[in-house]
């Protein structure tokens, strides 16, 4: 283990490697702190570039590129009250409140300090409870992994949306498309109509930038916001002036939001997003002055800004453990690790242990180079913040068209871009979530596969998929699950019943 550790470190701390996540962290910052593009939309940008990577720099590029855009997000919430990030979206207000009171330095360097310390308690526990989950995954068969899968998509209807009937039908849709292509078992042509190009199935990348980038754009361009100019922001002194004494004051929130985020971030489907928005419920349940939240108050600043980048770190658990996405962000990551030759799994552990514990390094380097570089983002806020939307927004599809072009060299991908923004910008006009569409595109291959072979193993017997001890457990966990999913969806019993905090897909 010490020689694939220090195998790791200078894997991490090759200048090539170095160069490409301080690069990504630059255009995450830039990304982030542009209200409205979000760190999913960033990391599906820069997807195209890690063609040309080795795995780790394109792993990194992803994870530094993520972390940096969550945190900047932050600044245009606290600056002139438009989130940069729906994750920044829960406590948007306070952060803002803080401002009009004079206390923007102070908003934004807890925030971004908080952010730093959930992001490195989320790295811990990935390291230490990765290899643990591993071991066992190693006794997983076809039933466990389907039963797993089945898990992981229940999850993303549940949390994803507020409306469970919404979920489930995103969560169909996903599933759905990724039945386009060749059946694995038989071969038989399915949903090709006629296109040899789908014989193989839709391109994983372009549904990504079209369904994250073009939809933003085409939202933009309908509400008209993409001919505003931005509110000039305040200016900001002293970012960290104060903030030990404050979190010294709040650790109790920063412990809380770093261990709670990481635990909802391991849940498919959830993220940085939902983990904010319930960390800062918390927040204001538990403190002892509840009255001075939303009148400019850090205490709910800094539990939440800790539980959504500790999410992030939880959602590659599941990601690298079981190949089962924690949010949006982690299902293009596991597409990218899958082109790389790296399939998540437990044999990755064994197979790639120094390449694993190099991507432990860059989570924790990621979160560090948070102090300079966010230091450095909230100083530029000005000038980042005055980009011409109109500008940003061109040059922002000339990078959607490259992107999708560059996958296959062929125009047909630009069509499937455009599809999938066209139909992501309807899905989000009547409410219906993401989140759960990209998480069916990624699983649904794995569930029909396994499902698949277990039956052929149970010799058609549906009762074989409860025969072996975990197996059983975890099916009774997925019915579980599905009958609290048809008791909310039910009329009458579902008002009843608390529904998830109303986050967005990051």
């Amino acid at each position: 283990m010490l020689a694939q550790m220090v195998t790791a470190v200078g894997m991490v701390f090759d200048p090539k490697v170095l160069l490409t996540i301080l690069a990504a962290s630059f255009f995450g910052l830039f990304v982030g702190a542009i209200p409205g593009l979000t760190a999913t939309m960033a990391t599906a940008l820069l997807v195209p570039l890690t063609f040309f990577m080795d795995p780790l720099s394109a792993v990194a590029a992803i994870v530094a590129c993520t972390a940096m855009a969550i945190t900047a997000g932050d600044i245009p919430g606290c600056l002139i009250r438009i989130p940069g990030t729906p994750a920044s979206a829960a406590y948007t207000d306070e952060t803002y409140a803080m401002t009009q009171r004079g206390l923007a330095s102070q908003a934004l360097g807890s925030s971004l300090v908080s952010s730093v310390i959930g992001g490195l308690v989320g790295a811990v526990v990935l390291i230490f409870m990765a290899p643990m989950l591993a071991q066992v995954a190693l006794r997983f068969s076809s039933f466990e992994y389907f039963w797993l899968t089945v898990i992981g998509l229940s999850c993303a209807a549940f949390v994803s949306s507020t409306d469970t009937l919404r979920g489930m039908l995103a969560l169909l849709i996903g599933l759905l498309i990724a039945t386009v292509g060749m059946d694995t078992v038989t071969g038989t042509p399915r949903f090709n109509f006629g296109f040899y190009q789908l014989l193989g199935g839709l391109s994983f990348v372009p549904i990504m930038i079209g369904m994250f980038a073009i939809a933003e754009i085409l939202k933009s361009l309908v509400d008209g916001t993409a001919r505003l100019s931005f509110a000039e922001p305040q200016k900001v002194r002293g970012v960290f002036a104060g903030v030990g004494g404050l979190i010294g004051k709040y650790w109790r929130n920063t412990a809380r939001g770093s261990v709670f985020g990481t635990l909802v971030g391991v849940l498919p489907g959830a993220g940085g997003d939902i983990a904010a928005w319930i960390s800062y419920a918390m927040a204001r349940r538990f403190s002892r002055t509840p009255e001075k939240f939303g009148t400019g108050h850090p205490e709910g600043v800094i539990e939440a800004g800790a539980a959504n980048n500790a999410g992030l770190s939880g959602a590659w658990v599941p990601a690298l453990v079981f190949g089962i996405p924690g949010d949006a962000v982690t299902a293009i990551a596991v597409g990218v690790l899958i082109m790389k030759g790296l399939n998540p799994g437990p044999q990755l552990f064994e197979a790639k242990a120094d390449t694993l514990y190099a991507i432990y390094f860059v989570f924790i380097l990621a979160n560090l180079l948070l102090i300079p570089l966010g230091w450095l983002a909230i100083k530029m806020a000005r000038p980042i913040l005055s980009v011409p939307r109109p500008q940003l927004m061109a040059m922002i599809l000339l990078f959607c068209i490259v992107g999708s072009f560059a996958i296959n060299n062929t125009t047909f991908d630009i069509g499937v871009m455009v599809l999938f923004g066209v139909v992501a910008f309807g899905l989000e006009r009547v409410r219906i979530p993401v989140a759960p569409v990209i998480l069916g595109l990624v699983l649904g291959p794995m569930v029909e596969q396994n499902f698949l072979t277990s039956m052929v193993i149970a010799d058609g017997n549906f009762l074989g998929f409860f025969s072996r001890p975990i197996a059983a457990g975890l099916g009774a966990v997925a019915v579980f699950i599905w009958a609290m999913l048809i008791l909310r969806a039910l009329p009458g019993i579902g008002k009843r019943m608390p529904a998830v905090a109303p986050g967005a897909v990051e």
